[in-house]
């Protein structure tokens, strides 16, 4: 099983290049970054880790600005988003935007994808809440048909193009993790996904996600398709939990840095990757 981090890249927080370099020295396997394109000010959904939404969501880096970034300071580890609030872009826009990165990155680019749960940014980018899932499927496809083809079109309910050219191409298409943890997200992981990346499974919740896992394998296998990944985000730093994961099946956890701000920054969130690094030893 990998391991590697995730965090809310900031920009009170540790400095994007120094992160991705201090990830990779430690070796850990992956290092994956959250998005938000706002936060409203008036803010009605609640958010779903509790009652105050937190500082770091409306302070964070555009996810593919520091990837981008970040590969020029990386050669080995997976550069990652968990996840992409995919309905919020437009799929030529965000095509060119993921497979730029991975040309600069070929074959360590992933792209976790997910429909949001603040109703209000949504809004702001005139987006229905109630279709965010079936156009979230819809721009999975139209983004593969751009990665894929030379003249790539795209005809649906949500989104609607003649055939385009658009270059670079990825070097391969970037695997498509889908988020979520709904009765019926396994449905959208065999129908459009590469992988599953829930978050923060509860350890006391385990045997029940080692049985979605078990039938995530087992409709993989009933469908003729190739081993779809388990990605934990927002993983329990433990041994026993980490042991409980891969029992479970679980191909990868991701634990979350804590978010710090301030001149220490840099070097309090290098110590905290020097304290998880502890984990990868046997």
């Amino acid at each position: 099983m990998d391991i590697g981090v995730s965090t809310f890249l900031t920009d009170y927080g540790i400095d994007p290049l120094v992160l991705a370099r201090g990830v990779e020295e430690r070796g850990f396997a992956a290092l994956f970054l959250t998005e938000h394109t706002h936060i409203p000010t008036s803010r009605r959904s609640p958010w779903p880790g509790g009652a105050e939404l937190p500082r770091q969501y409306s302070h964070t880096y555009d996810p593919f600005v520091a990837l981008a970034a970040m590969t020029a300071m990386t050669s080995r580890i997976t550069l990652g988003t968990g996840v992409t609030l995919i309905n919020q872009h437009h799929p030529i826009n965000l095509a060119k935007q993921v497979a730029s990165v991975e040309r600069l990155a070929p074959g360590r680019v992933e792209l976790g994808v997910g429909p949001g749960w603040n109703k209000e940014e949504m809004a702001h980018h005139g987006i229905d809440p109630r279709r965010r899932t079936p156009e979230m499927l819809e721009r999975i496809e139209a983004l593969r048909a751009i990665w894929t083809q030379d003249e790539a079109e795209y005809h649906g309910e949500f989104v609607d193009f003649d055939p385009i050219w658009s270059w670079p191409k990825p070097t391969a298409a970037p695997p498509v993790l889908i988020g979520g943890g709904g009765p019926t997200v396994l449905d959208r992981v065999l129908s459009h996904g590469d992988g599953w990346i829930p978050l923060r499974v509860r350890l006391k919740e385990l045997d029940a996600f080692a049985e979605r896992i078990a039938e995530l394998r087992r409709r993989t296998a009933d469908a003729g398709r190739d081993h779809l990944s388990v990605t934990i985000f927002g993983a329990v730093p433990k041994p026993d939990a980490l042991d409980s994961y891969a029992q479970a099946g679980v191909d990868r956890v991701l634990f979350t840095l804590t978010d710090r701000e301030g001149p220490d920054a840099d070097a309090a969130t290098l110590a905290e990757l020097d304290t998880l690094a502890d984990l990868l030893r046997p």
